[in-house]
């Protein structure tokens, strides 16, 4: 294929030099014009007309900076066609060049010079008829080929038109992909603000959580401090431990971006965990969608984030599967425990989602679903694989690790 590689340098090449292109067509056609010109001298037996060689010169010119001067070279070619008129220049090949400034004033031009490029086209032909009539033809035959001559003109303009009108078409279409591909992102932004967020009002709960746990300890260790050591000593174990959780929760809320404090809609509710996980799926049974839910591995305490985390890849996946998976789409969920981290695997034989739900951040278009498992996820250190399933559907894995992300 190195054949086609070179035509597309070349045709990249003239791109790039428009103006060289047209001074080579200007320069072929001043060579078709004075070989016109000569073999016209030689039928008639006469000289050639030395004031035609401007002229030809000058319409030469129009043709070569069409692009760089439209409306002087419009102007010019008008000029010209005028002097043709005025010293007897009868047309030839050189007046092709008001064809082709016609065409590009109509496609590149101000509207001024499109108006005045067609009217100066319908123009010229009768004109031309007028000055140089056609004896043997008769009235109608010069007024039919008077009618003849307009044509090219005429399509010549119309063509030019159409080229201007496409352009602007495919100008507006690139605005509005570029506006609509910027409110893409601007949406998807906010969605990921919101979902931290509402991310970091539950953390929030769950360190609140440890926190009181932590001063009712502590009140009671003083309480027994001198009649129960031993209970004293528990109630301080269990402060140290509950306070290394909540440091651990404290950690990864600073790595959420949220600046102030939420204004609260209504109280605050107990978070979800992995052991309600038996009621979701009943839940999710109820509502239509058989499910097979599987928990392989040791079952033990985890850190409240994780078990938050579980709970809602859980429950989003399934609501997706809801939404997208058809009436007849089944789920299966599969939670492992390993012995330092939490596996999670949700998959459906539905439909599938559509590719914008895992694509490009994973923007669905309302609930930004996605987005939040890919937030919550990677907060407290984990992994997440969601997209097509081999055979149809869809399937989305996490690993949780159970140490603290620090």
């Amino acid at each position: 294929m190195p054949t086609l590689g070179y035509v597309q340098r070349l045709y990249d090449f003239l791109r790039r030099h428009p103006t060289g292109v047209d001074a080579f067509w200007a320069f072929v056609l001043f060579g078709l014009s004075g070989l016109g010109l000569v073999a016209v001298a030689d039928s008639e037996g006469r000289e050639p007309a030395l004031v035609a060689v401007p002229i030809i010169m000058g319409l030469c010119v129009v043709v070569a900076l069409r692009r760089r001067a439209t409306e002087r070279m419009l102007v010019l070619a008008a000029g010209l066609g005028c002097a043709q008129m005025i010293f007897d220049v009868r047309p030839g090949p050189a007046n092709f060049a008001m064809l082709v400034i016609i065409y590009t004033a109509a496609a590149d031009g101000p509207r001024w010079a499109s108006r005045f490029a067609l009217a100066g086209g319908l123009a010229a032909a009768p004109l031309s008829q007028l000055r140089w009539p056609e004896n043997t033809a008769g009235v109608w035959g010069n007024i039919l080929f008077t009618v003849f001559m307009v044509v090219p003109f005429a399509l010549a303009w119309v063509l030019g038109d159409s080229i201007r009108t496409r352009r602007a078409y495919l100008a507006q279409l690139e605005e509005r992909a570029d506006r609509l591909e910027r409110e893409r992102e601007a949406q998807s932004k906010v969605a990921v603000a919101a979902e931290r967020a509402r991310i970091a009002r539950e953390l929030h709960d769950v360190v609140a959580h440890n926190v009181s746990v932590m001063v009712v300890q502590a009140d009671g260790a003083a309480y027994v401090l001198d009649a129960a050591p031993d209970q004293a000593k528990q109630a301080l174990a269990t402060i140290s431990g509950t306070g290394r959780q909540a440091l651990a929760e404290m950690r990864r809320l600073l790595g959420v971006l949220r600046t102030g404090e939420p204004e609260e809609s209504g109280e605050y509710v107990p978070q979800p965990d992995v052991e309600q996980l038996d009621e979701l799926i009943e839940q999710v049974r109820g509502a239509g969608l058989p499910v097979d839910f599987k928990v392989e591995g040791t079952p033990r305490p985890l850190p409240s984030g994780v078990e938050l985390t579980a709970y809602r890849i859980v429950q989003e996946a399934l609501t997706n599967t809801r939404k997208h998976g058809g009436e007849n789409a089944g789920a299966s969920v599969r939670l492992v425990y390993f012995d330092d981290g939490l596996g999670l695997l949700v998959e459906d034989d539905g439909k599938g989602a559509p590719h914008e739900l895992y694509e490009d951040g994973g923007a669905d278009g309302s609930g930004h679903g996605l987005i939040g498992m890919r937030e919550r996820v990677g907060m407290v250190g984990g992994t997440l694989d969601a997209g097509p399933r081999p055979g149809g559907g869809f399937r989305i894995s996490a690993l949780l690790p159970l140490k603290p992300a620090h």
